[in-house]
């Protein structure tokens, strides 16, 4: 794919934007946008306001910031999560941005820019708080988690470190809402999802969860690029580090609730 670089001076002064990257492929710049799939129903990182219906949430929010950065508009393409990869393999989109974790096994497909850091946590019922002062309680306890996840491993090491003879009975569930549906049930004792979503969560159902312990891996989240879009992938981190030097990233960790969860720089394939 041809690229032309993107200082085009007459259309920067016409939309008011300041592009940071020095190229981005041709037909990107010719179309003046890129499109972006999302799966809205993971909050806050991404969601649909119960409100107006609208978009909203942190990836919504940084996602038009780095728009405005690249001089161009930001196509919000809804998908499943399973489509994610043959979206990006088959260019049907020029991005993934939506809470999506950076895997080693997704490089093949995929050049992750990390934007954001986070990892699984556990939590249980308010109600139950006092059954797990600490993490050791959760052994021989019963734990659901989304079984599209990398949770299950990440329980599952965990157990066999800590719990011995005594391991977790790992509950796979159908996404981290079913977890959380079958914990108010009383169906498992603990569910486990990324920390990034629990101070949000809380203040949403206030008095229902409560965390136990600290994350028990690191990951990094990142915005999915095709592998051979090189100079997408340097104008998207370029991108990312000016609204960090500028403030507007931490701005937005702020508001979200995820300031434990920021970055300092851009990465590229940080995740294991």
């Amino acid at each position: 794919m041809k690229r032309v670089a993107v200082v085009v001076a007459v259309l920067l002064l016409a939309t008011g934007v300041s592009a940071v990257a020095g190229e981005l492929p041709a037909e990107i710049v010719k179309r003046g946008s890129l499109k972006v799939a999302v799966v809205p129903n993971y909050p806050p990182m991404e969601f649909r306001d119960p409100a107006t219906n609208a978009l909203s949430g942190f990836d919504v929010e940084l996602g038009e910031a780095l728009g405005r950065k690249l001089g161009v508009k930001i196509e919000w393409q809804e998908t499943s999560f399973a489509e994610f990869m043959p979206s990006i393999s088959t260019g049907r989109v020029d991005a993934v941005l939506s809470g999506f974790t950076d895997y080693a096994s997704r490089h093949e497909t995929a050049t992750f820019v990390d934007y954001l850091r986070s990892g699984p946590r556990f939590f249980v019922q308010q109600s139950r708080a006092a059954e797990f002062k600490d993490m050791a309680a959760l052994c021989g306890k019963k734990v659901g988690a989304s079984r599209r996840t990398s949770f299950p491993a990440q329980i599952a090491a965990w157990s066999e470190k800590n719990c011995v003879s005594n391991p977790i009975v790992f509950v796979g569930t159908d996404g981290s809402g079913d977890a959380r549906n079958q914990l108010r049930q009383g169906r498992i004792d603990a569910a486990v999802q990324g920390n990034e979503t629990l101070p949000y969560l809380m203040d949403l159902e206030p008095g229902v969860y409560a965390p136990v312990g600290e994350t028990i891996a690191q990951q990094f989240t990142g915005i999915a690029l095709p592998v051979k879009e090189k100079t997408l992938q340097e104008a998207m981190a370029q991108a990312v580090d000016a609204l960090i030097a500028d403030g507007t990233y931490r701005a937005l960790l702020a508001k979200w609730k995820l300031t434990d969860n920021g970055i300092e720089k851009a990465t590229i394939n940080a995740g294991q």
